[in-house]
């Protein structure tokens, strides 16, 4: 099982699960803004979410390549993991953006209100994922591997 990037075959799956999903928020945000903005290849959030797409790229790489396949304790521990990024980045981290957006309205209101200059730059409001996100980005690390181990 020799990869070509990193010379093991799952972690080039994952690696490029993960290239691909940072690469569609580039072009993404191109499409919509008519800029380029390389800043979105490391950001976190946006469509797809590449937690979703590099886990699932793990999970489904090791189905693959274990001889057990989904039956394997490898595969219980990737789809646990799976399941725990996944969520974590529809529910805390998601919920943790939008608190984020309620302080960085509250610190605006009361820097116009009293001027007062409590932060100096805003609070990173993007964070999470919406359920959507997660599931495109999943699917995008299924496809992947699965096209990756052909």
């Amino acid at each position: 099982m020799e990869g070509v990037i990193f010379g093991n075959k799952i972690i080039d799956a994952v690696f490029i699960a993960w290239f691909l999903a940072q690469s569609w928020k580039v072009i993404d945000f191109y499409i919509k803004e008519k800029k380029i903005n390389l800043k979105k290849f490391i950001e976190t959030g946006g469509m797809p979410s590449s937690h979703s797409s590099t886990v699932v790229s793990l999970m489904v790489a090791v189905a693959k390549v274990d001889p057990n396949g989904v039956k394997s304790i490898n595969f219980a521990i990737c789809f646990v993991l799976a399941l725990v990024v996944m969520y974590d980045a529809a529910g805390v981290r998601h919920a943790a953006g939008k608190q984020a957006n309620v302080i960085n309205k509250i610190i605006k209101d009361i820097k116009e209100q009293r001027g007062i200059k409590i932060i100096e730059e805003n609070l990173k409001e993007l964070l999470g994922h919406t359920p959507v996100e997660v599931f495109f980005g999943a699917t995008l690390g299924a496809i992947t591997s699965i096209i990756v181990f052909m």
